[in-house]
């Protein structure tokens, strides 16, 4: 089975092809993805305006190179999926629209992926990891902690109550001076500055249950960047990009515990630990968590650095595994910019 996935939901315009007759990475066919840097460079920041339009710009180019890179044609896809949601609406109409309309051309049945289910699943095709497993999903719009029981049913155990932790980076690093993108630009910094060297906030360790709260983490950074001599020496800027990053990691380490630990308490085990997003490309937290499942016995499991940030692959992926299950979609399906993942209860009784 061959399936082509589109993803549009945010700044990256990308492709994917894959397909389930062999094991692992060698599972991708073509992962094709044109990035924006250019465009939203000067504002230091995603512009929802000029991504749908640079969407529209690439869309057809990037399709031509998936293709082109699978050694396939239209006409061998099994399936075709789209990103419908959730994320930046205008992008997102674009991914979905040019998604049915391939299925429509080529009359391949239609597939809307869910963004977050498709970071959800993505594990799944590098590694051989059995339901149910916790993730924790961590990108510049979401931070949750979602137990993954099957494709379609998910329950979400913990979530950020303001900010995502993606935010909290890039708008720390906007901050510093960093540029734009600012979550791997602060991770580069970070590696010459003493991690505690600044003292920060760590909202909500401590509390009962998993949820997240970033938004006083960020406003910390803010007043300890204007109360710093001007202009901003560079060690104080390393040092707060290491202090920053140490916090981060130990509040996703210690809400992940008490995740583990609210599991445990309803006698629920779980196969790994995975985490998924933009995020998780973050060594340092990857660092922290690795800890955090073996302190419960089980393997940390990560996507490779390219799969975790948004991709074509991911989307064609849970494409894949939900029309294996026999799901589709009709081309009245509509885009929507918020799509809750614990919304997706798939009735496995009609399956």
């Amino acid at each position: 089975m061959i399936v082509l996935g589109i993803e549009t939901s945010c700044d990256e315009t990308a492709v994917g092809i894959v397909t389930d007759s062999v094991a692992g990475e060698a599972r991708i066919l073509a992962n094709v993805v044109a990035t924006q840097f250019t465009e939203h460079k000067p504002y230091g920041g995603v512009v929802p305006e000029i991504a749908a339009r640079a969407h529209l710009d690439k869309i057809d180019d990037v399709l031509h190179e998936a293709f082109k890179q699978a050694g396939l044609q239209l006409s061998q896809m099994d399936a075709v999926a789209a990103t419908c949601g959730p994320g930046l609406i205008g992008g997102v109409m674009v991914g979905a629209m040019t998604g049915k309309s391939l299925s429509a051309v080529a009359q391949k049945p239609f597939i809307a992926v869910n963004h977050l289910e498709a970071h959800a699943l993505t594990v799944r095709l590098i590694y051989d990891v059995a339901f149910p497993y916790l993730l924790l999903l961590v990108s510049g719009g979401h931070s949750q902690l979602v137990l993954v029981e099957g494709v379609g049913n998910y329950r979400r155990l913990g979530t950020t109550l303001d900010d995502a932790v993606g935010e909290c980076f890039d708008k720390s690093a906007k901050l510093l001076g960093l540029g734009y993108p600012g979550g791997p630009l602060l991770e580069l910094a970070a590696q010459k500055g003493q991690a505690g060297s600044i003292p920060l906030p760590k909202p909500m360790v401590g509390r009962e249950g998993c949820n997240f709260s970033f938004s006083g983490l960020k406003t910390a950074v803010r007043l300890a960047v204007e109360n710093a001599p001007k202009p901003l020496a560079p060690l104080f800027v390393a040092n707060m990009c290491a202090s920053l990053q140490s916090t981060i990691a130990q509040i996703l380490a210690e809400r992940t515990l008490h995740a583990f630990a609210m599991l445990e308490e309803e006698g629920k085990h779980v196969s790994a630990l995975v985490v998924g997003g933009g995020v998780a490309a973050n060594q340092s937290i990857r660092g922290g968590l690795t800890q955090a499942a073996g302190k419960y016995g089980v393997p940390f499991l990560a996507p490779p650095v390219p799969l975790c940030t948004d991709n074509g692959v991911m989307i064609a992926w849970a494409g894949l595994e939900r029309f294996c299950l026999g799901l589709k979609d009709d081309l009245t399906v509509r885009a929507r910019p918020r799509w809750p993942l614990d919304t997706l209860d798939v009735d496995r009784e009609a399956l």
